[in-house]
């Protein structure tokens, strides 16, 4: 006959190897911890409606990457033997979409040419000055870099790089965080510093999609209430044949003047050419709908994946998020005091210093938040198409940032 000792101790086994039990002797705190904080990335999303299109993803694939044993985000491990390659383990799924799309770059392209056909350059060809704007705002990229190599030097436990050529490279990655745009963060850490790829993913799409947040202090505290109410005339009408030929135009001069950014360039004028050549309505629709949507849940899972607690509680991982909301905070500062600047000089249309702000990338996000500022100061003051142009103009000065990044670094 079973003594009760026995049947406790069948049931603790029956405990660790079945459901919560086995879950709770494997996970640690850490992990617990990060499936909090996927949780509270889809509660944004789910609640406060903050950017659900990334938010969502990268918060499920973050708590995907904490569940113990299964493995879901581990890398595939890839060996060679001669000129053969063989893949040794083929790693979690979610591994597999980061090896594939993300540490590859093919995501942040893709991701491109869908945003050139989502965007209308309209704005900012007819306003051509609030390009300056879109300029003004990457001083966060650069000024982020030297933060990064002043981190790397002072703050003990940070270390970027071996040597000051690895160090120069991580800074540069890390400082691409500064314009708000996660493809191009991407795309430039596969190419300087793969080993941050992970949290500069994350800083990057985290940073994005909590613009509505981070912004309007920045703003509101740069501004007067009488600057926030300036009103700005109606644009001009810009011509079909303008938005066929900029494109083609922008493109020619980025192969002329910066060949290593012509990869975003030249996918994101693509993808803008599809939509206004208006002969292949099927290729431009798809790119705006499909492509982008299936590539933006996979690579939103790929981020989240590096969600996994091992590889973000580090202080290295802390030390970029710091950097990256610093750079953001530059770079929406930098924006808005540029079009004060440049009102001193103006008598006449002036500009409204609100829609520096949209100088960031993350379209049309910052121009949303431009416009709703404005909107709260004066009910009449409708900013959003002009704040499309420093934003749109924002996305081609993050890539020639990058481009300027790789040109140095790389």
């Amino acid at each position: 006959m079973e003594t009760f000792f026995d049947i406790f101790k069948e049931l603790k086994v029956l405990w660790d190897n079945t459901g919560i039990g086995f879950i709770l002797t494997y996970m640690d705190w850490k992990s617990l911890f990060m499936i909090l904080i996927g949780l509270l990335l889809i509660y944004l999303a789910i609640v406060k409606k903050f950017e659900p299109l990334l938010l969502l993803p990268i918060g499920f694939g973050g708590i995907l990457a904490n569940i113990p044993i299964a493995d879901i985000a581990a890398l595939p491990v890839i060996e060679v033997i001669g000129n053969v390659t063989h893949t040794k383990e083929v790693g979690g799924f979610l591994g597999q979409i980061f090896h594939f799309g993300l540490d590859t770059g093919l995501f942040p392209l893709l991701i491109f040419i869908g945003v050139g056909a989502m965007t209308d350059f309209g704005p900012l060809i007819a306003n051509p000055k609030t390009a300056l704007l879109g300029a003004a705002a990457q001083f966060g990229i650069f000024s982020t870099l030297i933060g990064a190599i002043m981190l790397h030097k002072w703050m003990p436990g940070v270390k970027l790089g071996g040597n000051v050529e690895e160090l120069l490279k991580a800074a540069g990655a890390i400082g691409i965080i500064g314009g708000a745009d996660g493809p191009t963060a991407i795309f430039v850490a596969t190419r300087l510093s793969k080993n941050l790829l992970g949290a500069i993913a994350v800083a990057a799409y985290s940073y994005m999609a909590l613009v509505p947040i981070i912004q309007p202090p920045i703003m509101k505290l740069l501004t007067t209430k009488k600057e926030r109410e300036i009103e700005m005339k109606q644009l001009r009408h810009v011509s079909r044949r303008e938005k066929i030929l900029f494109p083609i135009i922008v493109l020619a001069l980025c192969i002329l003047l910066l060949p290593d950014a012509t990869p975003l360039i030249g996918a994101l004028m693509f993808g803008n050419l599809l939509k206004e050549s208006g002969v292949v309505e099927r290729l431009s629709k798809t790119a705006q709908n499909e492509l982008i949507n299936i590539v933006t849940i996979l690579l939103g899972l790929g981020v989240g994946s590096k969600l996994a607690a091992d590889k973000f509680l580090k202080i290295e991982t802390l030390a970029i998020l710091g950097l990256g909301l610093v750079a953001f905070c530059i770079g929406t500062a930098s924006g808005v005091l540029l079009a004060k600047f440049m009102n001193i000089f103006t008598r006449k249309n002036k500009i409204n210093p609100l829609i520096g702000s949209a100088g960031v990338s993350a379209v049309p996000m910052a121009a949303r938040v431009s416009n709703k500022v404005g909107l709260e100061s004066n009910p009449h003051n409708f900013l959003l198409m002009h704040a499309m142009g420093p934003n749109v103009s924002g996305v081609i000065g993050s890539a020639v940032a990058a481009g300027v990044l790789l040109a140095m670094l790389g």
